[in-house]
């Protein structure tokens, strides 16, 4: 055999390299919970405020959703 065919006959060692996380792969971490916190208020505010014609200070009190929730799974 010749220097060649003994090369290409040994499998091949492929070196692992660490990638660095980017700073994208990091900020999605926190971005997306704090963009589905602002879509969880922006569509309470929108249901409530908008559709519902109710005042913008009670939307984020505890007792009216307790309301809103006694209302929709009452026995």
């Amino acid at each position: 055999m010749t220097d060649t065919q003994k090369q290409s006959s040994k499998p091949e060692k492929k070196e692992v390299k660490k990638k660095k996380k980017s700073g994208w792969r990091v900020a999605r971490w926190f971005l997306i919970p704090v963009l589905l916190v602002l879509a969880l208020a922006g569509g309470m505010v929108a249901g409530y405020v908008v559709l519902g014609k109710q005042d913008i200070g009670s939307v984020f009190q505890w007792s009216t959703w307790k309301h809103v929730y006694d209302l929709v799974f009452a026995s």
